[in-house]
């Protein structure tokens, strides 16, 4: 008697997502185990989702987006201006040069283990100066002219910026955005910048999902930092297919009705000022607290509160992980559900 078809369906499904990884090399530990594959993660994100999806588990009808500001792996004394940069990678590529010169003179002064450890560590020392040095023109043109001189980065992690947190100090840090399915809580996008502010980044959170499940949210939450005209065109009709629901922001300087249409709204933004004044709109706009914000409360409470790791690529990939344990659990629980109400 051969297997039932939603079994058999699953099967294929894990079949897959599962990919063989290499784990004979005896240098691959479980540090880098765990952020050697972002680019893998990220498709088995897409591909889980998109199992969910098949099931009637998630919809996407509507999606709840917000940031989460978590703790970098750099301490403030890391932050150094150019200058001063710019002598650290001096002094950095002296020592690579004279450690060099010190093991060819005497080549057994140090073991093979030992001489590649003190090269490695000499050279990743210099490469962090350097990086640190060509993240300084984006820190840069972040600051007001008569203040670039003062940009710093960090020598321990430059892709690190300075962000205020939720209790009000500063400190370095990533911007995790989390877009999550407001009738399942499963996440289905995942963005990480170092950008502190959420403006700008609700339009390239709709196009990742069309490039990830070739459909976009049709409906999008956000809070009113994400406020941005153009965002709003870019992915409302006629131009896209998603609607958006934020509230409309007071300007300091134009005193008339925020849901009145101004003269250079797009036919996006006019509708969107008149749609947020409605009931039914701040009934719908309700539920983005519930999800996104409580998503966020429990990523905290377990534990993202601080990345262990440096570099974007690390932080990524250890968002995912922690990403597809959170869709792992909540698809158990949807799935239970499902089968209880079935039977």
């Amino acid at each position: 008697m051969g297997r039932p078809a939603h079994v058999v369906r699953e099967c294929a499904a894990q079949k897959a997502l599962v990919r063989p990884i290499n784990v004979s090399q005896p240098s691959l530990t479980a540090a880098i185990f765990r952020t050697a594959h972002a680019d893998f993660l990220d498709d088995l994100l897409t591909k889980s989702v998109a199992v969910l999806m098949n099931e009637g588990l998630v919809t996407l009808k509507r999606v709840a987006q917000d940031g989460m500001k978590v703790r970098g792996s750099a301490g403030a004394a890391s932050f150094r201006r150019r200058e001063s940069l710019e002598n650290c990678l001096k002094e950095a590529k002296n020592q690579v040069e004279a450690l060099k010169a010190e093991l060819d003179a005497d080549p057994t002064a140090a073991s093979r283990r030992q001489r590649a450890a003190r090269e490695r560590a000499a050279r990743e020392r210099t490469e962090r100066f350097a990086k640190a040095l060509e993240q300084l023109p984006e820190i840069e043109a972040q600051k007001k002219p008569k203040d670039r001189a003062k940009a710093r980065a960090s020598t321990t992690d430059p892709e690190a910026r300075v962000m205020k947190m939720g209790d009000g100090g500063y400190r370095p840090a990533y911007h995790v955005q989390l877009a999550t399915d407001t009738q399942s809580q499963i996440i289905a996008g995942v963005e990480v910048t170092n950008s502190g502010g959420d403006q700008g980044k609700m339009a390239p959170m709709v196009e990742q999902h069309e490039a990830r499940y070739e459909q976009t949210p049709d409906e999008m939450l956000v809070d009113g930092g994400f406020v941005k005209k153009e965002d709003i065109t870019k992915v409302s009709a006629p131009r896209g297919s998603t609607t958006v629901y934020t509230p409309v922001m007071p300007s300091k300087t134009d005193q008339r009705d925020l849901h009145t249409p101004r003269e250079d709204d797009s036919a996006a933004v006019a509708a969107w000022r008149v749609r947020m004044a409605t009931d039914e709109a701040k009934m719908i706009y309700r539920d983005r607290a519930s999800t996104a914000e409580c998503v966020n409360a429990i990523a905290r409470n377990r534990g993202s509160q601080q990345f262990r790791v440096r570099g974007d690529p690390k932080v990524r990939a250890v968002i995912l992980l922690y990403v597809l344990a959170h869709n792992l659990i909540r698809a158990a629980a949807l799935r239970a559900a499902a089968e209880a109400e079935a039977s």
